[in-house]
């Protein structure tokens, strides 16, 4: 049904009007409820005590700081270089198993760094079966030799290192991908090798999109929990959920909370202005870069460069989960752990329609209406990207809390009725964090598949009747549902790997598979958490098999 129309052909300006009122007050509200979280911890901070801070900055805090700094540092310094080579070797060289590697490379990222922690603590750690080995075979005992210890800082930045650079890789190969050949053989024609060709000019060309990669990896990891909480690695993550349960101190977790927000933002703000800056980055792409073949020792070296991320991030692992889950008792099957796939799968999946759901709306308002408001409230959108799941669980359980125990203690006080906990230890309070935790990735979907659709059919669509509503729900969502679905998975397996946020906040016995595995390994019942682990990772396969499609298509 359409709008009547004015003489002048146009359709009545209350139905328009309310349409556009509507979607931006949900969009703003959506971007009001992403905010929630940062100016909670910012007044808990405040107005908390500091005793325990104050206890904290006497002992550990430093120790905090130090170690976050070191570990985002030696992340991204890693991420850089493996995901820079690869991507520069499997798109500008031409060698033995290219095309598979290619692929390959991107899997990793179907598995959170703690399940690779669990797997190479099992291997190299003292009982392990490296270790074992050396000694039968040296008749060494404990102290007779020095083995790097896994449970260290260097082992936590390894393990996040090798799930995290595919975010590296995948941009860096989609800008060298993009590149004209053109600059490329003018350097060559100066006489520059391959290699100095690649420094001077390739590479400088795509430091924007290699930048924006980087910059993701350090979101990861200030946010990480599972693997640094394992490896007994003292940061901001493991302070804050210290705080929370051992010391029950709330205050002290939100002031821990500030610090982490603090930087957090500061990275979010830079991958912001360098995203800003890419768009002058890249030339027009005229024509394809020949491939360079290598030969003799360079095409070993080249396949040793690009295979071992993928030994070490995903064939090693699986193998090692593989022998665990074989000996561990754990059936997958048993009503327990179909319980624990049940309520991760719920999570999950409405999670992904929440988060989809509110992408397409502050999507659609900010293409709709092209105002400062509109931006101001995707940036805020954004952000939560950045903040660490622990951050998020702290900034919504304050408020919240506050808020059900005033409600209880007026009902109590007028009616003689108690509300108990409406929000607090609810799903959907859980649920709204992961919104807020994961909603840019969904915009970043939405955005890449609405950047092709024209504005002209925007302006079809209203002349035809439509209302904003009506163009979002018959056009847009129609043209976009590719993007959208993609979006959709990609929500959900990231929800499936969600570890601090779950912890603090999921309800009284609702455990998930990432609980559950994080359990069992707190525990060192590490053949245990083999078993969910590996159930984690298969569901974190469907993104990655969607992105090599992708990449295979696009490189076709």
């Amino acid at each position: 049904m359409t709008d009547s129309l004015h003489p002048s052909g146009q359709p009545d300006r209350p139905t328009w009007f309310f349409a556009d009122k509507a979607i931006g007050a949900v969009a703003f509200l959506v971007a009001a409820f992403c905010l929630l979280p940062h100016v909670a911890v910012l007044l808990a901070s405040i107005s908390g005590d500091t005793d325990t801070l104050r206890h904290l900055a006497d002992t550990v805090l430093g120790r905090y700081a130090g170690n976050t700094l070191m570990l985002v540092l030696i992340v991204g310094l890693t991420t850089f270089l493996i995901g820079t080579i690869a991507a520069w070797l499997v798109t500008m060289c031409d060698f033995p198993g290219r095309r598979w590697l290619e692929i390959a490379l991107v899997i990793p990222l179907a598995f959170p760094a703690y399940v690779l922690a669990y797997a190479y603590t099992h291997v190299l750690d003292h009982p392990g079966i490296v270790q074992t080995v050396l000694r039968d075979l040296t008749g060494w005992g404990p102290r007779d030799y020095w083995f790097p210890e896994i449970r260290s800082l260097g082992g936590a930045a390894a393990m996040l290192s090798l799930v995290l650079y595919p975010y590296v890789y995948l941009l860096a190969r989609a800008a060298f991908l993009g590149q004209s050949a053109t600059t490329f053989l003018a350097a060559r024609s100066l006489g520059k090798s391959p290699l100095s060709a690649f420094l001077t000019v390739s590479l400088p060309l795509a430091r924007p999109a290699i930048a924006a990669g980087v910059l993701l990896t350090m979101m990861e990891t200030i946010a990480d929990f599972g693997t640094v909480s394992y490896f007994g690695v003292q940061t901001f993550a493991t302070g804050i959920y210290t705080s929370w349960f051992s010391l029950a101190d709330r205050g002290a977790a939100a002031q821990l909370s500030l610090g982490l927000l603090a930087f957090a933002l500061l990275l979010a703000m830079l991958e912001r202005a360098n995203r800003g800056r890419a768009r002058f980055s890249n030339g027009k792409r005229q024509d394809t870069i020949a491939r360079i073949p290598l030969r003799g020792g360079a095409k070993i070296a080249a396949f040793a460069l690009c295979g071992l991320p993928v030994l070490f991030g995903v064939i090693i692992p699986v193998i090692a989960l593989g022998v665990m889950a074989i000996g561990s008792q754990q059936d997958l099957f048993s009503p327990r752990y179909l319980r624990f796939i049940a309520n991760s799968l719920t999570l999950a999946g409405i999670a992904a329609l929440v988060t989809v759901g509110a992408a397409v709306l502050l999507g659609s308002f900010a293409r709709l209406r092209n105002t400062r408001a509109a931006s101001g409230a995707m940036y805020v959108a954004r952000v939560g990207y950045a903040v660490p799941g622990g951050v998020i669980a702290v900034g919504l359980i304050v408020p919240f809390a506050a808020f059900d125990n005033a409600l209880d203690s007026f009902m109590r006080d007028t009616f003689d009725v108690s509300t108990g906990l409406l929000f607090t230890g609810s799903i959907w309070l859980l649920i709204g964090a992961y919104l807020i935790r994961f909603l840019a990735a969904a915009l970043g979907a939405y955005e890449g598949g609405i950047a092709s659709v024209s504005r002209n059919i925007d302006a079809a669509s209203r002349v035809l009747g439509q209302t904003s509503v009506g163009t979002i729900r018959r056009v847009h969502v129609p043209l976009l549902t590719p993007s959208l679905l993609t979006a959709a998975l990609i929500v959900f397996v990231d929800v499936m790997k969600e570890l601090p946020a779950t912890l603090i906040m999921r309800p009284f016995n609702f455990d998930t598979l990432a609980v559950q595995a994080f359990r069992l390994a707190s525990d060192e019942r590490l053949s245990g958490a083999a078993v969910p682990s590996l159930a984690i990772g298969a569901i974190g396969l469907l993104p990655v098999i969607l992105l090599c499609r992708r990449v295979a298509r696009h490189d076709a």
